[in-house]
C-alpha cells in the first residue's frame, strides 16, 4: 500500500472532530426540530436524497422503525422535479438529506412536501443553500469543507443529525449517551487496520457488500465507494438475500465484505458469512463471531445503532487505500464532480 495521503484520507481522519463540532454547534437546531416533531406527531417520514445521502436515509429508516415505531418512506424527487405530481404529505415530517442543498430536485422536492402539508427538515452542509431556504428546519452539518469528491465526513455527519434528531425526538437517555460518546469511538475506528481485506481488493474486478439492518445502509455506501474511488464493481445486498440467487455468480475466491454490528441481526449476517466462506468465497466479516470467514476488527460503541457508523469509518480509511494502490486518485473519480444538480 502507498503512503500517499489524499484529501479523502484527511477528511476521514477529520470526522471525529466534524461529529464533535455538529453536536456541539448543531445541538439547539437539533433539539427544536425534534420539538417540532413530537408537537407535530407524524404518522412516517418520507425522506428525498440521492447517492451517499440515500444511504444515510437508509440508515435513519432503520433507526426510526425500530425506536419510534414510526415507518420511513423514500420518495423519488423526481416525482416532483420531472413528473410534477402532487403529494399528500399532511401529517408527515419530510426529511431531505443533500451535502450542498444545490441539488434542484432535492429543492423541489422539499418546497412540495412544504406546500403538502409535511413538516420539512433539512440536513445539509450548507445553511445558505436553496435546500435550507425550502425547509421549516435545517440541520446544518458544520462539517467543514469537503474537498474529496467522495463524500465521508458529510455521509458520517448527515447520520449522526438525523440520529441525534431522532434520539431527541424519543427522549432515549441511552441512546443521546452513545450519539455524545461517538467522537472518541470513531477516532477509534478510523485508526482500525483492515488491510488484510485492503491487500486483496487491490488486484479485484468485483465483490459483494453485506449488512442486514442499520447495518445494510453501510454496506450500501460501502458498494458505491468501490465504485466511485477504486472502479471496483461491487453489488450490496442484505444478508437476508443473498443466498436467493446472487450466490449462484460466487465462485471460489469471490470477495465479499459483510457488515456486522453489535445488535440483533450480527449472528444472521454471520452464518451467511460463513455459509458463503463455505462455497469458496473470500468472507470479510466484522464481528469475531465467525468461524470460517475472516474478521475484520470492529469498534464497538456504546449502542447497537451508533455501531454502523464506526463501521464506515474503519470501511472509508481502508477504501481510499485500495484507491491510491490501484493508481487511482480518490479525490476526484473520472465522470464525477463533487455536486451534481440533477432535475
Amino acid at each position: 500500500m502507498t503512503g500517499t495521503q489524499s484529501l479523502m484520507r484527511k477528511e476521514v481522519r477529520e470526522i471525529p472532530e466534524a461529529v464533535a463540532r455538529l453536536l456541539d454547534a448543531g445541538g439547539e437546531a437539533i433539539r427544536a426540530a425534534a420539538a417540532d416533531a413530537r408537537r407535530r406527531d407524524p404518522a412516517y417520514i418520507a425522506t428525498v436524497a440521492r447517492g451517499s445521502s440515500d444511504h444515510a436515509c437508509t440508515y435513519l429508516k432503520y433507526v426510526s422503525e425500530l425506536t419510534l415505531g414510526l415507518p420511513v418512506a423514500s420518495i423519488g424527487p423526481s416525482v416532483a422535479s420531472i413528473y410534477k405530481a402532487p403529494l399528500r404529505l399532511q401529517g408527515s415530517l419530510c426529511l431531505t438529506v443533500s451535502q450542498s442543498g444545490r441539488s434542484p430536485d432535492i429543492v423541489e422536492m422539499a418546497r412540495a412536501a412544504r406546500a403538502g402539508g409535511a413538516l420539512t427538515v433539512a440536513v445539509t452542509n450548507d445553511a445558505a443553500s436553496p435546500l435550507a431556504a425550502a425547509s421549516e428546519r435545517v440541520l446544518a452539518l458544520h462539517a467543514g469543507p469537503e474537498l474529496s469528491v467522495a463524500a465521508t465526513k458529510t455521509f458520517v455527519t448527515s447520520a449522526v443529525a438525523g440520529l441525534a434528531l431522532l434520539a431527541e425526538w424519543k427522549g432515549d437517555a441511552a441512546l443521546l449517551s452513545a450519539v455524545a460518546a461517538l467522537p472518541g469511538h470513531l477516532e477509534a475506528a478510523a485508526r482500525s487496520d483492515w488491510g488484510a481485506l485492503g491487500d486483496r481488493l487491490v488486484s479485484a474486478g468485483s465483490l459483494y457488500t453485506l449488512g442486514r439492518g442499520p447495518g445494510f445502509a453501510m454496506s450500501g455506501e460501502a458498494a458505491l465507494k468501490f465504485k466511485e474511488t477504486c472502479l471496483i464493481h461491487a453489488e450490496n445486498y442484505s444478508s437476508a438475500e443473498v443466498l436467493h440467487g446472487p450466490v449462484s455468480i460466487v465462485g471460489q475466491g469471490f470477495p465479499v465484505l459483510a457488515f456486522a454490528a453489535a445488535d440483533a441481526a450480527e449472528d444472521t449476517v454471520v452464518a451467511v458469512a460463513d455459509a458463503l466462506a463455505a462455497k469458496g468465497a473470500e468472507v470479510f466479516v466484522t464481528s469475531d463471531r465467525a468461524g470460517q470467514a475472516a474478521r475484520l476488527p470492529a469498534v464497538r460503541t456504546d449502542h447497537p445503532l451508533t455501531d454502523p457508523l464506526a463501521l464506515i469509518v474503519a470501511f472509508y480509511a481502508m477504501v481510499e487505500r485500495v484507491a491510491l494502490a490501484r493508481g487511482i486518485d480518490p479525490d476526484r473519480p473520472r465522470h464525477l464532480a463533487k455536486v451534481t444538480e440533477t432535475v
